[in-house]
């Protein structure tokens, strides 16, 4: 079995996009799909595709390609995608209000199943199926709710009480959409996502456009 410290998360992240256009074709019933093909769909060489895959095994017949529905189920296998996770939001202002809200996650595998605030007003109140409970609550509901992948949605001077709490409860995954850099053991995964950040980028892209322009 593969040791999954030593894949590249850059190949982890590709291959949820193999996945999604995998699943593509099998809607389609479209039954087989080469390296090349695999990577002109996704915009990566041939070389690239058969280099990630290789980290987890030999999938596809060399002059053939890849069976669509065997690699379908490969890849779900390898992203955890063939189970169901339990995750928890801490925060339920706008943007935590809005993930609860969501229907995708469940599509993919994440089922939120709880949701903390440390104000008062907010406590008690119902968002789609899931109670918002008092922040103290969280250990106990960790445990209950067997929460896998914890999500932090507050600002970012509370970030690192969270990810404390989250950690001392036992979650080792977790998403961080506070604007900070969070301290955590190497055991745990805090992966981060800077909203702000990334639009950022995108107005640094439109600058440069208009002094290329």
């Amino acid at each position: 079995m593969t040791d999954k410290k030593k894949v590249p998360e850059g190949t982890i992240s590709r291959l949820f996009i193999y996945l999604r256009e995998i699943t593509e074709l099998t809607k389609l019933n479209i039954h087989t799909i080469t390296s090349a093909e695999l990577g002109e769909r996704t915009g990566l060489s041939d070389v690239q595709v058969r280099k990630d895959l290789g980290y987890f095994g030999q999938f596809g017949v060399s002059g053939a390609g890849y069976d669509t529905g065997q690699l379908k189920a490969a890849l779900e296998k390898i992203l955890g995608k063939d189970k169901i996770w339990n995750v928890a939001v801490v925060g339920v202002g706008h943007l935590g209000s809005a993930l609860l809200a969501y229907p995708g996650f469940k599509e993919r595998g994440l089922n939120i199943v709880a949701a903390f605030d440390s104000k008062k007003r907010e406590i008690g109140k119902q968002v789609k199926d899931v109670t918002i409970q008092s922040i103290d609550e969280l250990p106990k509901a960790i445990e209950e709710k067997k929460v896998s992948i914890g999500i932090i949605a507050v600002p970012a001077r509370n970030a690192q009480e969270v990810v404390d709490r989250f950690i001392k409860a036992g979650v080792e995954c977790i998403l961080n959409f506070a604007p900070t850099t969070l301290i955590a053991p190497e055991n745990v995964k805090v992966k981060d996502v800077d909203l702000s950040r990334e639009l950022e980028t995108l107005s640094y892209c439109m600058l440069s456009k208009e002094y290329n322009g």
